[in-house]
């Protein structure tokens, strides 16, 4: 079962990957970065990417309907595209509080995006974290 650093580098063997990292989606903070990040300062990125995951996993409307005890993530994956990236954010069910998720950053031209939800699934599943 892969720890931090051998899921992030996992991530960036993906197709058109330019940058991953591992971030705690209730302080913003990255557990752990690979590659480059957009604008050029992960911790930047990690706090920007929070605030949208935060959003998404606080609010009933995105939530899952099918988890009463709420032990699992409210939300599986976030995906934002623009004119030449995609972000992907998979959240992470934890043992502890689930309060982190997966950040890539793909190339549109390179990237493929189906092939990296999955793979992102499949990595968030193994992830060993404590």
């Amino acid at each position: 079962m892969p720890g931090i650093d051998e899921c992030l580098l996992e991530a960036m063997r993906l197709p058109g990957a330019r940058g991953a990292a591992l971030v705690d989606w209730t302080s913003g903070l990255a557990l752990g970065t690979v590659g480059e990040s957009p604008g050029g300062d992960h911790e930047t990125t990690a706090a920007e990417a929070a605030e949208l995951a935060r959003l998404a996993a606080e609010h009933g409307a995105f939530a899952a309907g099918d988890d009463p005890g709420g032990e699992r993530p409210p939300v599986e994956d976030l995906i934002v595209s623009n004119r030449d990236s995609y972000h992907l954010l998979r959240f992470v069910d934890t043992s502890f509080d689930s309060s982190v998720f997966l950040h890539l950053w793909l190339t549109r031209a390179e990237g493929n995006l189906a092939l990296a939800r999955i793979r992102l699934g499949e990595m968030a599943e193994r992830l060993v974290l404590g």
